[in-house]
């Protein structure tokens, strides 16, 4: 379908506002305009009954209470951000509506950003936070036995690298993992890359530019599963997936290739696309309807997937 006035709103205003960035200063401009950015378009912070301020073995975490009930499932969250830009604090109106709309505890994960921390910092931090919420579930007052993991973007695909490593080094155990327009593979040659290079907010260039950060400049390998999940060998024995995906998003066609390729290993998937949509809109709901809607998606997987749906 035709580009939604929503997001060509959103592409005009970004596309006018570009700027040359030096080299040395991309980082630091890149940072502080995502962030003015989130502030415009992320909507009104919704009140939760608690958020807490936790050291995760050395990672700093925002724990989110939705109520004050015990024994709730756990929902650990990672930005997005292309491994470079964002913060749990940029992230709080998206994962106080993630809390809400799951009835869960969220867990949102303040892992150190490439270039200053490239690869493996952001994935390690990543798994030690998964591992501390396992632990401490109950300390939380959540339950372990319920326990999802999630991100958008590279959040999703730190997401999607923690669940092969849950189940490669034996747990914890996931109800669910939930990946937004996951980065999934190093490949900028598919045709959604191809087809929304320029002009759908993020760009292929940049994406590029997100990887040589990540990687240290090239010294890591972008082939390795750890950094493309879709290169994995065997996706087999997965916990279940929800996949968003948008129609006018460079990453549609790897996130896509991922859902795909878990469903013939035998992971049930969800596959949700957003026609009309573009990287970016699930964390814009003062911007997007569409961003409510996915919120309220995840949230009623999550609680499909912790069983206290009907509850």
């Amino acid at each position: 379908m035709p580009l939604h006035p929503q997001a060509k709103l959103i592409c005009d205003m970004t596309q006018a506002t570009r700027v040359e960035m030096p080299p040395e200063r991309r980082v630091e401009m890149t940072r502080a305009g995502w962030g003015l950015f989130l502030q415009m378009a992320g909507g009104q912070p919704e009140p939760v009954f608690a958020i807490e301020e936790r050291d995760a073995d050395g990672v700093p975490v925002r724990v989110y209470r939705p109520s004050p009930d015990p024994g709730l499932p756990l929902f650990v969250v990672f930005h997005g951000g292309g491994w470079v830009i964002g913060s749990a604090a940029e992230f709080d109106v998206i994962a106080r509506q993630l809390a809400n709309a799951s009835n869960a505890i969220v867990v949102s994960v303040d892992y150190r950003l490439a270039p200053e921390h490239p690869y493996p910092a952001p994935i390690d931090d990543c798994w030690r936070a998964l591992q501390w919420s396992a632990a401490h579930a109950s300390e939380l007052g959540g339950d372990a036995t319920r326990l999802a993991v999630g991100g958008d973007s590279a959040g999703g695909n730190l997401a999607a690298v923690c669940a092969q490593r849950a189940r490669d080094e034996s747990g914890p155990a996931l109800s669910l993992q939930v990946l937004v327009y996951p980065v999934c593979d190093c490949d900028l040659d598919t045709a959604s890359y191809l087809a929304n290079a320029e002009g759908f907010l993020l760009e292929r260039e940049e994406m590029q530019w997100f990887f040589d950060c990540y990687t240290d400049g090239g010294k890591h390998d972008v082939e390795d599963p750890s950094i493309s999940p879709l290169r994995a060998a065997d996706l087999h024995g997965l916990p279940p997936a929800l996949v968003i995906t948008a129609e006018y998003d460079p990453l549609c066609d790897e996130g896509e290739a991922y859902a795909a390729r878990l469903r013939d290993a035998g992971v049930p998937v969800e596959l949700r696309r957003y026609d009309g949509m573009i990287h970016g809109f699930f964390g814009m709901s003062g911007a997007f309807d569409a961003g409510r809607d996915a919120v309220e998606l995840v949230g009623t997987a999550l609680q499909r997937s912790f069983g206290t749906l009907d509850a």
